[in-house]
């Protein structure tokens, strides 16, 4: 299953190019698919296409929930782990 995430704009790039920043890692994108987009922004992307801008607050309260879910995931891998030993 792949999921659309959102990332924000941190550099525009020629040829509808952008580079976005998710969880400390930069990665190009292609903004081919939306417009008005600037440095700054939220995008909703998927395989490397922006394909929507998103409302800052919304995209906050998505990246917290995504941090919530790993957090507990690492916590129930923690907790298997001990289990086991």
């Amino acid at each position: 299953m792949c999921l659309a995430i959102p990332a924000k704009i941190v550099d525009l790039l020629p040829d509808d190019g952008a580079r976005i920043e998710l969880g400390g890692v930069r990665k190009e994108i292609s903004l081919a698919l939306v417009e008005g987009v600037a440095v700054g922004d939220y995008v909703i992307v998927h395989v490397g296409y922006a394909l929507t801008r998103l409302d800052p607050d919304e995209a906050e309260k998505t990246l917290a929930l995504f941090a919530e879910l790993d957090d507990e995931q690492r916590q129930e891998a923690l907790a298997a782990s001990l289990a086991n030993a």
